[in-house]
Order: structure tokens, then C-alpha cells, then sequence
């Protein structure tokens, strides 16, 4: 009896993709499992709204599976293309709604929250939030993809369609500019004075 895929780390996402494109459901399923969070992470980070994230992921993953049967082997990694589709979709959304205030941007509720230690996780989550909000689309999106979903400069770069260096200038405003809206909070976040 065969394993499933989604129980297999093993089979890399590019050998699931080539897979589905030849017609193996399971194979895209294994991806979705692998793939969507991550997808979704970084949608909500862009947006702040989980319905949209949740949307965006969903046009993110179908672009990916419409693009399978054409994939082409060793020009890109899976999670990286599907970074870069993210991304850039969460931008266009992003424009599209720049007349929205900053006091109008829905906040992200944390339902789950009772004890204190959780409640400042959130209070700093959504303090995290509104400041990448305020940060420029390009500063914001490699900001996220660096140092929320942990990816290398290489990979950005690829992502975003830049090279090395821009990545590095933009992470590094980004933190500053990030840094500066938040200095005035720390106290209130339980940060102190370290």
C-alpha cells in the first residue's frame, strides 16, 4: 500500500507539482497542506483581513495548479513562484484599496486568548501589523517574506523579482522604519526598558 503524499516530507514540492500536472489528485492535495499556510501567512501579514487572506490563497493555489501540466523542472522553486503570485496579488489588492484609512483597516481578532502571556502576544502581533501596514508595499513584502516566513535574500530576490542587494536594502529600511514606529511602545508591550 502506498503512502500518502501528505505524509511524506521526502517528495519535494516540485515532484508533487510535476505529479498533479500528469493527473495525480493526491499530489496536489499533499501540496495544498504543504503550501497553503505558508500561502496564507504571508497574505495576512500583507492584508491584515482573514477572509481576503483566505481568498488570495485560494487564487494563489489555483494559478499554481493551472500552471502544472507546463511547469518546467529546475527554473524555479515551487515555493518561491508561489511566494512571488502572493505577493504580488496582495499588492494589486493593496492598491485597490489605498483609499482605506488606517482607522477603517479591520482589526485581527485572537479569539483564542484568555491568559495574560497570550494577551500580550496579540496586543504585540496586531502592534506588529499596523506598522508593516504603514510600511511601503515593497519594504513591507520583503520584510514579511525575510524575517515572518523566514526565507533567504536569494529567495526573495527571486520572488520579487530583484536582485540581492535590493532585497537587502529594503529589509534593512523596512526594519529600521518598523523599529521607529514601534520604539514609543515598548513599555506598553512589555518589552521595558532592555
Amino acid at each position: 500500500m502506498d503512502m500518502a503524499f501528505d505524509a511524506r516530507d521526502d517528495v519535494s514540492d516540485e515532484t508533487l507539482l510535476i505529479l498533479y500536472g500528469k493527473g495525480d489528485g493526491r499530489a496536489a492535495r499533499a501540496l495544498t497542506l504543504r503550501l497553503g499556510p505558508l500561502a496564507y501567512r504571508v497574505a495576512l501579514r500583507m492584508l491584515g483581513d482573514r477572509a481576503e487572506a483566505e481568498d488570495l490563497t485560494q487564487e494563489a493555489l489555483l494559478r499554481l495548479w493551472k500552471i502544472a501540466p507546463d511547469w518546467r523542472p529546475g527554473e524555479a522553486k515551487v515555493s518561491t513562484w508561489l511566494y512571488r503570485v502572493v505577493t504580488n496579488l496582495a499588492t494589486d489588492r493593496l492598491r485597490r484599496r489605498r483609499g482605506v484609512g488606517l482607522d477603517e483597516a479591520p482589526e485581527v481578532p485572537d479569539e483564542t486568548a484568555s491568559a495574560l502571556e497570550r494577551m500580550i502576544e496579540t496586543d504585540r502581533a496586531r502592534a506588529l501589523d499596523l506598522a508593516l501596514a504603514q510600511l511601503p508595499a515593497r519594504q513591507r513584502q520583503a520584510v514579511v517574506l525575510r524575517h515572518l516566513e523566514g526565507m533567504s535574500n536569494p529567495e526573495i530576490a527571486a520572488a520579487m523579482e530583484i536582485g540581492v542587494e535590493a532585497v537587502e536594502s529594503l529589509t534593512s529600511r523596512g526594519k529600521r522604519a518598523l523599529a521607529a514606529l514601534l520604539r514609543d511602545r515598548r513599555e506598553e508591550l512589555g518589552y521595558g526598558h532592555d
